[in-house]
């Protein structure tokens, strides 16, 4: 049977189980051998990460040819448009190339959402916008750049789920750990 840790990362951890300068990471809240990470999670995210002790199931999900929809909650500054979904639905060009196309939409702010520590930052004069993205891709910080390329900053990005794997009932810090038949 092959492991599968779904780890709901805090803000301002790294995705990683060591850190040479002592940064809170990975061991700091899991202590399970031979797991590794599915892939990464910037520091400043927050969310979902797979770990699994099978090398063919971790490159199966961290790999975009497979093609594995991740999706994530998006918090930007301002008003969110229609507009801006279309561009972000067809592709936007970054400085690395088009983007493939993503699913996005218009959400209320998540329930059950955990405050962040620190807090985002609140200005009364500007509204925030809270969408979802759902891309098949992986690029280092993809979902800031693409809000950026359309005008909305990303502010809080909470990846939500990886294939059919959610951080639902998870609260930061917690996972939880799924056995798979290593076929699949």
């Amino acid at each position: 049977m092959t492991k599968i840790v779904l780890f709901n990362k805090p803000y301002n951890v790294l995705c990683q189980f060591t850190d040479k300068d002592g940064r809170a990471n990975l061991s700091d809240f899991i202590n399970i051998p031979d797991i590794y990470a599915a892939g990464r999670l910037d520091k400043d995210s927050e969310g979902l990460v797979l770990l699994t002790d099978d090398g063919r199931l971790q490159n199966k999900i961290a790999n975009p040819k497979f093609k594995l929809w991740k999706t994530y909650q998006v918090q930007v500054d301002g008003e969110f448009s229609k507009q801006a979904a279309q561009q972000l639905s067809k592709g936007v060009k970054l400085k690395d190339g088009l983007t493939k196309p993503a699913r996005v939409k218009l959400i209320p702010e998540p329930k059950n959402l955990w405050p962040r520590d620190p807090p985002v930052r609140y200005r009364a004069d500007i509204p925030t916008s809270w969408i979802e993205i759902a891309i098949q891709e992986g690029r280092n910080r993809q979902i800031r750049r693409m809000t950026a390329a359309v005008d909305y900053p990303t502010l809080r990005l909470i990846r939500y789920s990886i294939g059919t794997h959610t951080i639902e009932g998870l609260q930061p810090g917690q996972y939880r750990i799924e056995q798979q038949d290593s076929e699949t």
